[in-house]
């Protein structure tokens, strides 16, 4: 016979392997999106001012915020179920009906937590989809008027509009 606290112990172990790595994954997208940033103004320098190359860089922004976004999403996922779902039937398997688990709500009634979540916001906000607008203003201002360019540059930025709004949707600013 399985014991149902080890199950759920077991379990516990489990997913919070997987947030680690999504905690790992997700951060380095971050490095990944500067990188990319990087190459492409460094190309578009280099390549004489062919300022339609910085079309290149929304939709690689849009990809991994994304990715950035969904991986952010699944490890919020995890705290969630651990919290909502594990804890409390854990806590009925103790003999007391003692808190488990309990790392897992405490932090998130620290005080400066809802200034933490809206900087975070803003760096997001600021890495995802501020750098690729910033790039199509450039582009429009300066860069060559193309129709077909000019139609890529508004899909473009329609596409960064709605990972912007994604972003602020997925904030958890009221929790």
């Amino acid at each position: 016979m399985i014991d149902t606290g080890q199950l759920l112990l077991a379990e516990y172990e489990q997913i919070k392997q997987e947030q680690r790595a999504r905690i790992g994954f997700r951060d380095n997208l971050i490095y990944a999106t500067l990188g990319v940033m990087a190459a492409v103004i460094g190309s578009t320098l280099a390549g004489g001012g062919h300022l339609d190359m910085l079309l290149l860089l929304p939709p690689l922004s849009v990809t991994l915020g994304w990715t950035y976004l969904v991986n952010d999403e699944k490890i919020s996922a995890v705290g969630r179920y651990v919290r909502d779902e594990l804890a409390p039937r854990l806590k009925e398997l103790t003999p007391e009906r003692t808190e488990v688990f309990g790392w897992e709500s405490a932090h998130r009634r620290d005080a400066r937590r809802h200034s933490r979540k809206r900087f975070q916001l803003a760096v997001d906000l600021l890495t995802f989809c501020a750098a690729p607008l910033a790039a199509l203003t450039v582009y429009w201002l300066l860069g060559p008027m193309q129709w077909a360019l000019l139609l890529v540059s508004v899909a473009e930025a329609a596409m960064v509009i709605g990972l912007a709004i994604q972003v602020v949707r997925y904030a958890d600013l009221e929790r």
